[in-house]
């Protein structure tokens, strides 16, 4: 909120030089994150890319770990920004395509989230719960459209609509780091529609 009010003019003064500098932390510590891991990150990375003192960091940011899950919930709000309808007025193809299409904008953001959710596996890392709960939420979710379009019978007979969610997820990640090595030979958005036509049958004839 301080951001969007800034944004506005709405913030003035020390309010909005110390939102701004927070916000320019967090943007270097998404790159140095991003380029090196979280365990591989030293704080000197970020402060030498944000241009400040390892005191100053400290002002904002009591710990590495409290630096982490501020970058993550920066990833979170640009994602939010992605999706095409806040009501749900949308269909699954429609959802995923534009995700993935705006996902390719903002390559920074994907490589991060790939680079953590792997190191995230271990039993210490700071981001393994975030990461934990993001896959259960994304999974309910989608098992929810499918759900629903089984109840509509448009998926395919034996289909599991747990199983479809759990392989969608697995799918998009996977795709996403192929993307990521090689973005002009891999395409995500077409990928996911793939897949959703293997599962989901066309609708019926009017």
């Amino acid at each position: 909120m301080a951001t969007q009010r800034a944004e506005r003019g709405g913030a003035r003064g020390p309010y909005a030089k110390s939102s701004a500098k927070r916000r320019a932390i967090v943007d270097a510590a998404h790159e140095v994150f991003s380029q090196r891991g979280y365990r591989a990150a030293s704080l000197k990375n970020i402060t030498d890319h944000a241009g400040i003192s390892e005191t100053s960091l400290f002002h904002y940011f009591g710990t590495k770990q409290d630096l982490l899950v501020a970058v993550l919930d920066h990833r979170d709000h640009l994602g939010i920004r992605a999706r095409p309808d806040a009501d749900g007025c949308v269909d699954l193809y429609t959802e995923l395509r534009q995700q993935a299409e705006w996902n390719e904008d903002v390559p920074g953001v994907i490589q991060l989230y790939s680079v953590l959710v792997s190191e995230a596996t271990t039993e210490d890392h700071p981001g393994r719960q975030y990461f934990a709960d993001r896959f259960t939420e994304l999974r309910q979710r989608y098992a929810r459209e499918f759900a629903l379009l089984q109840e509509q019978g448009r998926l395919r007979p034996g289909s599991d609509p747990d199983m479809l969610a759990a392989s969608l997820v697995a799918l998009w990640d996977g795709i996403q780091v192929q993307w990521l090595h090689d973005p002009a030979s891999v395409d995500v958005p077409a990928t996911l529609k793939s897949f959703l036509d293997l599962a989901i049958l066309p609708d019926p004839p009017a």
